[in-house]
């Protein structure tokens, strides 16, 4: 399903559109879908922390740190960590920090599960416009530039997860 495709499926407050981030065709097709400037970097979801271990350097992170990093998850929170060196650009964009989350929202928790990897997660929508916030809003927006559509309801979140770095302790959003 993955094979440089986008997909789109519900997260806590929005649809996300997503595809594997290891894939750099996908997410090159991602990033012109949104018109969205790859400087600006992109969030990963996962399953679990291991999921991520491929592209936050864990070794920065301090063990005085660690419990207050680990904390935060799985939830609502995404946290900017310190990237590995091999990231790619086109992930971490002009950063080398990655922003991640461990998801609690099921339905993209049971869809990182079953791919086997974390994801691509970045709202389902043209940079500037409304995320879309149904399967159908995505079917409208991007007809067939979306290879699957995951046909559920997004959470009861009312806001985009909130972003920290947590070794700095700064709130990005």
């Amino acid at each position: 399903m993955l094979n440089h495709g986008v997909i789109a499926y519900p997260t806590e407050a929005v649809f996300g559109l997503g595809c594997a981030p290891y894939d750099e065709v996908a997410v090159r097709k991602l990033l012109a879908l949104k018109q969205r400037d790859a400087a600006k970097g992109l969030i990963l979801i996962a399953a679990n922390y291991s999921q991520l271990l491929d592209y936050v350097d864990d070794r920065k992170i301090g063990q005085d740190v660690r419990f207050k990093v680990l904390s935060h998850w799985p939830g609502h929170t995404t946290l900017v960590l310190p990237a590995r060196d091999d990231v790619p650009k086109f992930l971490r964009g002009e950063h080398d920090t990655i922003a991640v989350r461990v998801t609690a929202f099921e339905p993209a928790r049971q869809l990182c599960k079953t791919l086997g990897t974390a994801l691509v997660s970045t709202s389902a929508n043209v940079s500037g416009k409304a995320p879309c916030t149904t399967a159908d809003e995505v079917r409208q927006q991007f007809s067939d530039q979306v290879a699957w559509v995951m046909d559920a309801p997004v959470g009861g979140a009312t806001t985009p997860s909130t972003i920290i770095n947590p070794l700095t302790n700064k709130v990005l959003r």
